[in-house]
């Protein structure tokens, strides 16, 4: 029977409840739309600089990290719905979300299940332990530390009290004995978002991100749960040595995504591809002839490439680096880094090439080569080569002068250049001509060596009567022995008609011939035959020096 004093519609003062218990009945009587594990559909009805809040149907808002939206790669604004989990509470009474489907068992049979389906399951991390730690999920479970996907213990004292999503990879009934895996979730749900992410993005899309970490070949981009790499070479259109030189971790960054690998989940990035092209507007800078000036930005066999502004780069051929001698890798004349001049022989546009020399920078040595190098001038140098036909020797830097075989000695026959020459001697020669147009400079080195000849010119004049004997005449012109190795030429005048006189036949010369032989050089002269008598070889006879060519040694004689 009920007190009379106290009206039936006023509250018993002794069932008065806390606000607690209150929200706690309220929670229970809705226990229907959170059943563990299920997920519910949540009404976005505000957005924060790091969270999002949901309508979940109970009296309290679900709370979910806007960091872990983005990762799942999605957006969310007032009024959109999305299906999430609830996790638990968090310290200030709102409800904890996930995007993730997460169990939470509430008994033995919860874990087999959850085992046997290889089920993502919440727990909560209670303490340190040894080789891991220690993680309530309705019993006590212990995780690995290699599986707790953290890297030091300092990481993981920062699990401790935090709710995590794991997976059981070990449950032992009887022994109470149950292992849990956060790694394999965490790997799964990153696999998951990359998946996603790639699929909604095409190659020319234009995306921006955070730069999560450097490395010499490029940067990582972090694109919301899945890393776009940046390379070295497409940060800009100028040459970059190193990523970190222009960028930094934890900035923002747009570029545009260049490549997809779906197998691999890769994603390649430019930065420099958003911004113009810096040959689009070259024009006509560059024209052939002009001197620039640029640095060596890479070096190889070929030749070395030399920036001459950002993004616009010409090639040195190696094969226009000197005149002087054959270059056989860029490398043994410039380096990277190197500050150079250069002259440009040509500029394509539409294949965005410039061709550089490097050569023409000094001055073509050949201008001035016919005046310095005319036919009689004794030079000396150096021999930079040898082949099976001559010797090449350096007169001046860009300039070489060839050496024939049958030039370099007159004294003995030279099978092989090699046989009398090395690389690196120094010899003197004298120039017998020059060619400029085909960069050709003959050489003489027999030349320069005194010979009889040259005793013999050095000796004589012009209009001396000298001795010879002739050692071939045909038609109009004869050649005369004048001496061991000496030999003129003489112009053969037709005999006026003469009555045929005879002649004695089988007269022995060869005593005359040695007794003249002494007094060649003297001048004197033998018994003289008529002028009018006809050369023939073999005769001694007396001539007269008409012309004597100490450059080109020769003599010209005629009847003296």
């Amino acid at each position: 029977m009920s007190n009379p004093s106290i009206p039936e519609s006023q509250p018993n003062p002794d069932a008065n409840e806390s606000f607690d218990g209150l929200l706690s009945q309220y929670e229970r009587s809705h226990s229907h739309k959170r059943e563990s594990g299920n997920q519910i559909e949540g009404t976005v009805v505000a957005v924060s600089a790091e969270s999002v809040f949901f309508d979940i149907g109970f009296k309290t808002e679900g709370i979910l990290s806007l960091a872990d939206l983005q990762k799942a790669g999605k957006t969310a604004k007032p009024g959109d719905k999305l299906q999430v989990t609830v996790k638990g509470r968090d310290p200030e009474g709102y409800y904890a979300l996930s995007l993730f489907k997460v169990i939470q068992p509430m008994d033995w049979a919860s874990l087999e299940k959850a085992f046997t389906e290889k089920a993502t399951i919440s727990g909560t991390v209670t303490g340190v332990v040894k080789g891991g730690l220690s993680v309530d999920v309705g019993v006590r479970a212990f995780m690995p530390a290699s599986r707790s996907g953290v890297r030091d213990a300092a990481e993981m004292e920062k699990l401790v009290e935090q709710e995590i999503r794991c997976r059981i990879i070990k449950l032992d009934v009887a022994e109470e004995d149950v292992v849990v895996d956060r790694r394999a979730v965490a790997e799964d749900e990153e696999r998951l978002v990359k998946e996603r992410r790639c699929s909604e993005m095409q190659e020319g899309d234009i995306v921006r991100g955070e730069v999560r970490s450097l490395a010499d070949y490029g940067a990582f981009i972090d694109l919301g749960g899945v890393d776009g790499l940046l390379h070295v070479g497409e940060i800009a259109w100028s040459r970059i040595n190193k990523p970190s030189d222009v960028l930094s971790v934890g900035q923002q960054v747009e570029a545009r995504v260049i490549k997809i690998d779906s197998d691999k989940k890769r994603i390649s990035l430019s930065m420099k591809q958003l911004q113009p092209h810096p040959w689009e507007s070259l024009s006509d800078k560059y024209k052939p002839g002009e001197r620039v000036r640029g640095a060596v930005t890479r070096v190889m066999e070929f030749g070395a490439f030399v920036e001459l502004e950002p993004g616009i780069e010409g090639l040195i051929h190696v094969s226009e680096m000197s005149w002087a001698k054959k270059i056989r890798i860029a490398s043994d004349v410039v380096k990277p880094g190197d500050t150079v001049e250069a002259v440009i022989l040509g500029v394509n546009l539409p294949e965005r090439r410039i061709a550089l020399g490097l050569k023409q920078a000094l001055g073509d040595p050949w201008e001035d080569a016919a005046r310095r190098f005319v036919a009689g001038t004794a030079v000396e140098g150096p021999i930079t080569s040898i082949t099976n036909f001559g010797a090449f020797v350096q007169l001046a830097e860009g300039i070489e002068g060839m050496v024939h075989v049958s030039e370099i000695s007159a004294e003995k026959r030279i099978n092989h250049p090699r046989d009398v020459l090395r690389i690196g001697q120094t010899v003197k020669a004298q120039v017998l001509a020059i060619d400029k147009e085909k960069r050709q400079l003959r050489l003489s080195m027999k030349q320069l060596v005194p010979s009889s000849l040259d005793e013999y010119i050095a000796e004589h004049k012009e209009g001396d009567v000298v001795t010879g004997r002739v050692i071939e005449a045909s038609g109009q012109e004869a050649r005369v022995e004048l001496g061991a190795g000496i030999q003129a030429t003489c112009r053969v005048i037709a005999p006026a008609p003469q009555k045929q006189e005879s002649q004695a036949t089988g007269a022995d010369l060869s005593a005359l011939t040695s007794m003249l032989s002494a007094r060649w050089k003297g001048g004197s002269t033998p018994t003289s035959r008529p002028q009018s008598e006809a050369l023939a070889t073999g005769q001694i006879r007396s001539f007269r020096i008409t012309t004597l060519d100490p450059v080109a040694k020769q003599i010209a004689v005629e009847l003296g």
